[in-house]
């Protein structure tokens, strides 16, 4: 089934809350519904999030109020903001806009994944072992993901040999969703804690670290769920490619440098409780960055549904690093 969808003139979404133990599905009549889902993570992943903010307009009827409250229910991803503003575009035809924005999803991560896997059989050879963090599989698009879409294109091909999961705290997006997502594939995996991803890397472990993005700044710095950073720095000093795979509305133009990305910060409860209790001293305090910034020179590739952008010369020093 769909990650997000239109039915009967309203949104439908898997609460991907309830994952692993329980396939639930969200019937979303309100704005206010459908922010109080992005918030909670009920719905996330920068493609699902730009599908939601296209319906979330339609479900509005183009309320600016209510659009401008809805790009602002997570910070961080553009595509948020960016399927807002494409349907924002058309108050001549809304919905059918929204539904355009929904239909390419699928097709466009497909393409970026054929290309990613395409990449790394040419750069790696055959088979490949992928190390990758967070979710970035089918329940982070419509129903084909841009991480987990170039896995999943390697496996088509019989190309694949095993992958390693970041579990992702403190919301366990690695643990819970894209375990769930390869045990459904097929595909073999081990979870590792965050801590130990780069060490999975410097043991030899895997060939290549391939990621999503939620923001890909104009230099080609890319934002992503906290925890990517250092599987850069241990890819890059083990002179393996660091892959990023996301479609073009994730790259903006717009704003220059990470550095220049609002960073979320969540609630500090996610850090200190535990399946509502508190683990740590009454006294602690918590900072929960939701994203990291990986520096372009980190990033060897940036794989999208037009292009391959090539940037770690310290990898690959016979292709110059190229701007965005």
């Amino acid at each position: 089934m769909r990650t997000i969808d239109w039915q009967d003139g309203h949104i439908v979404a898997i609460d991907q809350t309830r994952l692993p133990a329980e396939l639930a599905v969200l019937h979303i009549h309100t704005v206010d519904e459908l922010i109080d889902a992005i918030k909670r993570l009920a719905i996330r992943g920068a493609p699902a999030l730009g599908v939601a903010g296209a319906l979330g307009v339609a479900l509005a009827a183009g309320d600016p109020e209510l659009a401008q409250r809805l790009k602002a229910a997570r910070p961080t991803a553009v595509n948020l903001a960016w399927g807002v503003d494409r349907v924002l575009s058309r108050p001549d035809a809304m919905l059918a806009e929204a539904l355009s924005v929904l239909e390419e999803d699928i097709t466009i991560n497909q393409a970026l994944s054929r290309r990613g896997a395409e990449w790394l059989l040419n750069r790696v050879g055959s088979p490949v072992e992928v190390q990758t963090h967070c979710n970035a599989g089918a329940l982070a698009c419509v129903e084909w993901g841009t991480a987990l879409g170039v896995v999943r294109a390697l496996q088509e091909r019989g190309a694949l040999s095993h992958v390693y999961v970041g579990e992702t705290r403190p919301l366990l997006q690695g643990c819970r969703l894209t375990t769930w997502e390869l045990t459904q594939l097929g595909i073999p995996h081990t979870l590792v804690a965050d801590a130990a991803g780069p060490s999975v890397i410097a043991r030899g472990l895997v060939n290549a670290v391939v990621v999503g993005a939620d923001r890909i700044a104009a230099n080609g710095d890319v934002i992503n769920k906290i925890g990517t950073y250092p599987l850069a720095l241990a890819a890059h000093r083990a002179g393996i490619p660091f892959v990023v795979a996301a479609p073009e509305s994730t790259v903006d133009a717009a704003t220059p440098t990470g550095a220049d990305v609002q960073i979320e910060v969540r609630d500090e409860v996610e850090l200190t409780h535990f399946a509502g209790t508190r683990i740590s001293a009454k006294e602690t305090r918590a900072l929960n960055y939701a994203f990291d910034i990986t520096p372009a020179d980190l990033v060897t590739v940036i794989v999208t549904q037009h292009r391959a952008l090539e940037r770690d010369a310290a990898v690959r020093p016979q292709h110059p690093r190229r701007a965005l």
